[in-house]
């Protein structure tokens, strides 16, 4: 039989006749954990809530496959009673610090317990309310701290493509121009008269204009041109033909321009002119490709700044569209293989009160969620078609936000749900249930508006209602 003078000291047993106890005594289980070994699961059926005597355990949860850490519970101390009094699945696993034994209580004595007892249901709603705040305060920030490894990953993402090609095109430059240097001293030392050095002065100017962007020709038309350069770049002697040859299919040279360069420069200076002027061509090309990627890399710190709000007030004045594409970027290292993005954005859409970066986490986490509804092939694949679709309108004082996906939909039963913290649809440590909750109070609570949703097969939308001005800021 349990301890009767121990469970007489839980508040939660305190007030109980001596009567009611010695049969709670009769009824409860005691039992011995081992440090290190699992009560529950998180996500497991809960059938017994329980009372530690000695020892300690830990209240972990699964969130984006780490654990946290959400409490620990010592002698005298009650858990596991959130699953049996709202039938449903255990939200967090219990593990032993230390050896403990407790004492179990099944569902449907708990639930006779707090009826039979005004001071055990009192107890039991101070513990469980308690509970639910430190909780959800902990899962919170542990949401953010999530959504700031997904940003984080999106532009270390987004900024590694330029980087890489602005760190590739560095080290080609540095060899092309040498090789650059190398054939005009070549031509230096093979002197060039005054028109050589007019004609060859034009090519080099139409060198730096075809290298800000390569002609659009068709890849078997373009094989074929190179292979008649090259023969025709082989017959005069021109050292490294096939490397010439692309390069004057890249400067779109007629066969006019080839009978002019051979005619001025003759067969003996030919070969170093075409070979300079590659080099030159190349130069320019690798610049262009420096200026794109360092003009890259300036956007996405520019939208990176914009999403953020850094060094701006609270409050803004904030452009929609803008920040639906500003989170497209972030979140573009998840979209680029295999879901197509649609924007039907209203021209001339005014700018609202927001508060600008929490707005862009309701954007986020839409997004995000929709993005993960249509990967739903095998391995994570996105579905055939996987659509995104992003909307604006205007319905007099309010701009209404469209994120509409094509995936499997969400399931009637589901859905009255969505919005309650911890509820989640997804496997257990992929989610907290916490980012649509999260989302719905800054819509809601901080720029009191509203988000609808609509679900069925192959269409489900969220509509984020937002006023243009919001009063009493």
């Amino acid at each position: 039989m349990a301890n009767y003078d121990f469970l007489r000291k839980i508040p939660l047993f305190s007030s109980l006749s001596d009567e009611d106890l010695s049969s709670l005594c009769q009824i409860v289980r005691e039992f011995h954990l081992p440090a290190g070994k699992v009560l529950f699961e998180e996500g497991s059926v809960g059938e017994m809530a329980y009372i530690i005597e000695n020892g300690e355990v830990e209240i972990i949860k699964l969130s984006q496959k780490r654990e946290i850490l959400l409490a620990k519970r010592g002698p005298g101390e009650v858990f596991g009673e959130i699953a049996l009094l709202f039938d449903s699945p255990r939200t967090a696993t219990v593990r032993a610090r230390t050896d403990t034994d407790m004492i179990g209580i099944g569902r449907e004595d708990l639930r006779d317990l707090l009826q039979i007892s005004p001071s055990a249901a009192a107890s039991m709603f101070d513990i469980v309310l308690s509970r639910w705040q430190n909780t959800q305060n902990l899962l919170r920030q542990s949401e953010k701290m999530a959504q700031l490894g997904t940003f984080t990953a999106g532009i270390a993402h987004e900024l590694n493509n330029p980087a890489a090609a602005v760190q590739r095109s560095t080290a080609q430059l540095e060899t092309t121009i040498f090789d650059s240097a190398r054939t005009f001293m070549q031509l230096v030392r093979q002197g060039l008269t005054d028109e050589q050095q007019t004609t060859l002065e034009y090519f080099v100017h139409r060198a730096q204009d075809k290298a800000r962007a390569m002609p659009q020709l068709d890849p078997l038309a373009r094989s074929d041109r190179e292979a008649e350069l090259e023969e025709w770049l082989e017959e005069r002697g021109v050292e490294e033909a096939w490397d010439c040859a692309t390069t004057l299919v890249n400067l779109e040279f007629s066969n006019d321009d080839l009978e002019r360069l051979a005619a001025t420069y003759g067969q003996a200076k030919l070969s170093v002119v075409l070979n300079w002027l590659n080099n030159n061509y190349t130069i320019f090309n690798l610049l262009a490709e420096l200026q794109q990627g360092a003009q890259r890399i300036s956007a996405i710190v520019k939208a990176l700044k914009s999403y953020t709000y850094l060094d701006q007030a609270d409050i803004v004045r904030y452009n929609v569209a803008e920040g639906l594409e500003n989170t497209l970027l972030i979140l573009r290292h998840k979209l680029k293989s295999g879901i197509k993005i649609m924007r039907e954005y209203a021209p001339n859409l005014p700018q609202i009160d927001a508060h600008g970066s929490e707005l862009n986490q309701v954007w986020t986490n839409l997004i995000d969620n929709a993005v993960d509804a249509l990967r739903n092939g095998p391995d994570g694949a996105p579905q055939p078609d996987a659509t995104l679709t992003l909307r604006t309108r205007q319905e007099g004082k309010w701009i209404i936000v469209t994120v509409e996906d094509n995936g499997p939909g969400i399931p009637p039963d589901v859905l009255p749900r969505i919005f309650d913290a911890f509820y989640t649809t997804k496997p257990v440590g992929q989610g907290t249930g916490l980012g649509l909750d999260i989302s719905y109070n800054i819509v809601v609570r901080k720029h009191f508006g509203d988000i609808r949703v609509k679900s069925e097969p192959g269409k489900t939308q969220f509509e984020v209602w937002l006023p243009q001005e919001l009063e009493g800021e």
